[in-house]
């Protein structure tokens, strides 16, 4: 009997949840590494990832740094944060985040409060089984200024302009990073050995930054 692939990520939506109980089950499951929750006013959704969605996040990740390592770009990493505001109704953890600009403001916390700290200036998304609840209203609500959004075929870049995230061709926060360079990237990490893959980015990265 041939073997089935296992989902890159298994998914549950569920309504009329209470802010106490979406708190509580994120206290409840704090060691779970592989379970985000999404909150939206009522609707949770709680998404468990497999290594089809974790390695397209951490290839994503390492790409962000290396280009931020490469332009000299301060960046704290915040990795899958639970970032909520209780006023908003909203909470999320993304796959990966990092801070740029706003990385002196939260560099050494231990904690980060979205009522006191800014959000952060990238969130990393993939999203291969196309999620039922929509996140960019929730991002766009805290006010995270950049995502990336991997839909497994390619990446997608986009900038929060007033409440509404328009795509855009590059990234803001980490240029001369494109979307399609970042689709070509993520595509030749899946056949290359790593060092290889490594050191095409840097040397990509040196290249179009003269």
């Amino acid at each position: 009997m041939p073997a089935t692939a296992a989902p890159p990520e298994q998914r549950v939506i569920l309504e009329n949840v209470s802010w106490e109980t979406y708190e509580r089950l994120l206290a409840e499951n704090v060691e779970s590494v592989g379970t985000r929750f999404t909150y939206d006013g009522g609707l949770l959704e709680i998404m468990v990832v497999g290594v089809g969605h974790e390695d397209p996040n951490r290839t994503l990740a390492a790409l962000a740094e290396i280009v931020a390592e490469e332009t000299r770009k301060d960046f704290r990493r915040t990795g899958s944060t639970t970032f909520k505001r209780r006023d908003l109704g909203k909470g999320f953890e993304p796959d990966s985040c990092y801070y740029f600009q706003n990385a002196p403001r939260v560099r050494g916390k231990d904690d980060l409060d979205l009522n006191e700290d800014p959000p952060p200036d990238l969130v990393i998304e993939v999203d291969i089984t196309r999620s039922s609840l929509n996140r960019f209203p929730i991002f766009g609500a805290v006010g995270v200024p950049e995502v990336w959004r991997y839909d497994g075929e390619r990446v997608r870049i986009y900038l929060l302009h007033g409440a509404e995230y328009q795509e855009v061709p590059a990234s803001h926060v980490l240029p001369p990073l494109t979307a399609e360079q970042a689709t070509l990237f993520l595509d030749q990490s899946k056949t290359q050995a790593s060092t290889a893959w490594l050191k095409r980015v840097r040397e990509w990265v040196r290249a179009s930054s003269r």
